[in-house]
């Protein structure tokens, strides 16, 4: 049996976990038996943001520091038929949930003990402390002393994040095109040519006496005489090779974008907002 500390400290942090250990939720409420005090019941928050309780039976469940572990899988716990977490469950609320469960069934069990003529009268009792309530049928409700922490109430705030990268596109096309093109190229050639000079030179003792005798007459030489003409021809050579190469160039560039965000904005009672 659990006693008024581990309620209590249920109440603050407390979670239950499914037979196989996988957490369902944190403790809502612990609910006694108004005929002889013990712990009965346990809501568990459910849902998102913990908005709703499942009722779970403490029979079979194991209760270790702030943890109560519960014979059941946390799809069943979820799925339980849903009871109004006012403070008491009925005795018809409380038959519905053993059935769910494949609990105990009949009126003495169903009504965990209280009479039975409680039922037909209905009677439930308020939402008290961990003391057993003095009349009333069905199970009530412990509180705990938290304030805000038995209240789960949370959501989360997302925003926009601007990632920025780079992909590669095609700015245009570079191609390689051969033309012909004429100008006018001016060599200097030296040329030579051959030019008639008149030498004259006396003979001397030994010519003349060699040529005494000879007679008077007519004579005709010849020189032939040359000159370089200057001759232009062409050929065709390779004299470079020309190609297409690529330089990276780094430069940096800013980009500026619009981001969305969430912002929470709290909505409090008066008598709240000055503490």
């Amino acid at each position: 049996m659990m006693n008024e500390e581990q309620i209590q400290s249920l109440h603050n942090d407390g979670v239950v976990v499914d037979q196989d250990g996988d957490k369902i939720g944190k403790v809502g409420q612990v609910y006694l038996d108004d005929s002889t005090g013990e712990p009965a019941w346990v809501t568990v928050k459910t849902g998102l943001f913990g908005t709703s309780e499942s009722f779970v039976p403490l029979q079979g469940a194991t209760v270790q520091g702030q943890e109560v572990r519960v014979p059941y899988t946390k799809d069943q716990v979820k799925d339980a038929p849903r009871v109004e977490e006012d403070g008491h469950i009925s005795v018809e609320e409380e038959r519905e949930l053993f059935r769910y469960y494949g609990g105990r069934d009949g009126q003495q069990n169903a009504n965990n003990g209280a009479p039975a003529t409680r039922e037909q009268e209905g009677t439930r009792t308020g939402t008290g402390t961990t003391d057993r309530a003095d009349t009333g049928t069905g199970m009530q409700r412990t509180e705990g002393h938290t304030g805000d922490h038995d209240s789960d109430a949370s959501m989360v705030r997302s925003e926009e994040q601007l990632h920025v990268g780079t992909e590669k596109v095609a700015t245009g096309t570079a191609r390689l095109r051969k033309y012909v093109v004429t100008e006018h190229v001016t060599k200097t050639v030296p040329v030579q040519r051959e030019e008639v000079r008149i030498e004259r030179e006396p003979l001397d003792e030994q010519d003349r006496d060699r040529l005494t005798g000879s007679d008077l007459g007519e004579d005709e030489q010849e020189v032939t005489l040359t000159e370089d003409q200057v001759v232009v021809d062409k050929e065709t050579v390779p004299v470079e090779k020309v190609r297409l190469d690529t330089d990276t160039v780094t430069e940096e560039q800013q980009v500026t974008d619009e981001v969305r965000k969430e912002q929470i904005d709290t909505d409090l009672p008066d008598e709240h907002r000055n503490r």
